[in-house]
């Protein structure tokens, strides 16, 4: 074999058909052309690299546009992306919401104890040896007293009270019978009721107060009706008129005009609102033809609207008309030891509205030495009156006293 790569010509050549000739080679393939190339370093390379590409860049024919198809609208460029702005922080309402719900649910209970803390509390209910066993439903006795304590004297003549008369005495004694289901019922039991008082003998029920306050009282309630006495309440003069004038007064309507100049009153007839003294002088005069039987029934028919008043939403949803009708009733009343403000609240909600209002079976009037003009029951009656309080049920309608 030759350097450059031809077989040598001393050598025969072979014998082949024409078509299986070889084709003549390219004597350029041989060997490496040997042309003589400037020397260039590498800087010098790369930068005629780049220049050849450049011209055949611009050599190049360009791109053909693209088509658009017939129904759609040529595409518009992407808008411009606003640069993003720095993160704002998120206002947590629900954290807020909820502890402003925690705070006024703390200053609510606050306020009840508070409150429930301004009640003045006495031993009213006794336990004594044959008490009234435990009856369905709850009962409860309220007393309104004649008790002037912290009146001064222009107080007392702006009331009407009359001045001082010595021992308290009662004014109104209600009974009040709250049953599982039904109707609420409120008794008035006149004060000049002629009633056996423990360890007295017989005498006006009235006097069981002044002798022996709520205990007494209670006792003779509790042996003379046969009902376990469940709670009390106690109201004066002052407390009772400044509990009209928290609510705003009360509305009243007469049937006949009322001139008492003993109560402090000379009201209209018709419907009215009477401030608390006016109320006061209402719930007291026997200025009227049937004196305390009239007495009795102006004391629940205002019961009966203060009452409605005090749990009407222009009461509850005036924060400042609420605070201080619950603050100054707090003030003004005497419970039981075992009495809280709730209970207070449960029994005016009982006695909101739809009541049976009546007055003990009246059997007639007479007169008793060393106790003056007293009423009397009617036993009969009396004793079927307050079976049925005793059995949580309502009063037949024929025992019902209308007033």
């Amino acid at each position: 074999m030759r350097r450059d790569g031809r077989p040598p010509q001393n050598q025969p050549p072979q014998n082949r058909a024409w078509s299986q000739t070889p084709p003549p080679q390219n004597r350029n393939n041989w060997a490496p052309p040997q042309q003589p190339q400037p020397y260039r370093d590498q800087q010098q390379n790369r930068q005629a690299q780049q220049d050849r590409q450049a011209q055949q860049y611009r050599q190049a024919p360009p791109p053909p546009p693209r088509r658009t198809p017939p129904n759609q609208p040529p595409r518009q460029p992407p808008p411009r992306q606003q640069p993003p702005s720095a993160p704002r922080r998120r206002k947590n309402w629900g954290k807020r919401i909820g502890i402003t719900l925690l705070v006024l649910l703390l200053a609510f209970v606050g306020a009840i104890f508070y409150v429930d803390n301004s009640l003045n509390r006495i031993d009213a209910l006794p336990d004594y040896a044959g008490r009234v066993a435990d009856t369905p439903g709850t009962n409860w006795l309220i007393v309104g007293s004649d008790s002037r304590d912290g009146l001064t004297p222009e107080q007392e003549q702006a009331l009407a009270t009359g001045g001082d008369t010595g021992p308290k005495r009662t004014d109104t004694i209600m009974l009040v019978h709250v049953p599982k289901s039904g109707k609420t019922t409120m008794v008035s039991i006149p004060r000049d009721s002629y009633v056996p008082i423990p360890g007295e003998g017989s005498d006006k029920i009235n006097a069981a107060f002044a002798w022996g306050g709520a205990p007494l009282l209670v006792q003779t309630v509790e042996e003379a009706t046969g009902l376990r006495i469940d709670h009390y309440a106690e109201i004066g003069f002052s407390g009772f008129a400044g509990i009209v004038d928290a609510v705003g007064g009360v509305n009243v309507c007469l049937d006949s005009p009322i001139d008492d100049p003993l109560a402090g009153i000379n009201l209209p007839a018709g419907c009215q609102d009477l401030t608390g003294s006016e109320a006061l002088g209402f719930v007291r005069t026997r200025a009227t033809a049937m004196a305390d039987l009239d007495r009795m029934n102006n004391q629940r028919k205002f019961m009966s609207a203060l009452l409605s008043k005090a749990t009407s939403p222009t009461t509850f949803l005036n924060p400042f008309r609420l605070w201080s009708l619950a603050t100054d009733t707090a003030k003004s009343l005497q419970v039981d030891n075992s009495d809280h403000i709730w209970n207070l609240a449960s029994l005016a909600w009982a006695l909101r509205g739809g009541m049976t209002t009546t007055t003990v079976p009246v059997g007639g009037f007479d007169y008793v030495d060393g106790s003056g003009d007293v009423l009397l029951w009617d036993k009969t009656k009396a004793s079927q009156f307050f079976d049925a309080l005793a059995n949580d049920q309502q009063i037949p309608a024929e025992l019902v006293t209308p007033g």
